[in-house]
């Protein structure tokens, strides 16, 4: 069983940077794939950025490719996003989510989530 518990999220105007946090309990978190989705209002859930579990694969989403970066501290059992250049576009609600397996795009292999963390982007 693992618990995800993310922070960070908060306003901040275009162009500003934000770094988010997940902190995982469980003494397996190295195991895991970790990820960062979001949703935003009216929309779908997205895929936004993922880590292999020993942290030697980054993948990301077209749309923040160059201005966001995952990482993993497996000692401190964290993930991390760390969100430059921010734009309106954006503002959504960031979720985090474990994957015994390879985590996809879909979220569909994510077999836990956090609940959220609310990321507000201004013009």
């Amino acid at each position: 069983q693992v618990q995800l518990v993310e922070s960070g999220g908060g306003l901040v105007q275009a162009g500003g940077s934000l770094r988010l946090s997940c902190a995982a309990s469980g003494r397996t978190f190295s195991s895991y794939d970790m990820g960062w989705f979001r949703q935003a209002p009216g929309k779908e859930r997205e895929f936004v950025a993922r880590i292999s579990w020993i942290g030697g694969s980054k993948y990301y989403a077209d749309s923040v490719k160059g201005r966001f970066t995952i990482s993993r501290d497996n000692a401190k059992n964290a993930l991390y996003l760390q969100m430059n250049s921010l734009k309106p576009e954006d503002t959504a609600v960031y979720y985090c989510a474990a994957s015994l397996k390879q985590l996809i795009r879909t979220g569909l292999t994510a077999d836990y989530w956090g609940q959220g963390t609310q990321v507000t982007v201004s013009d």
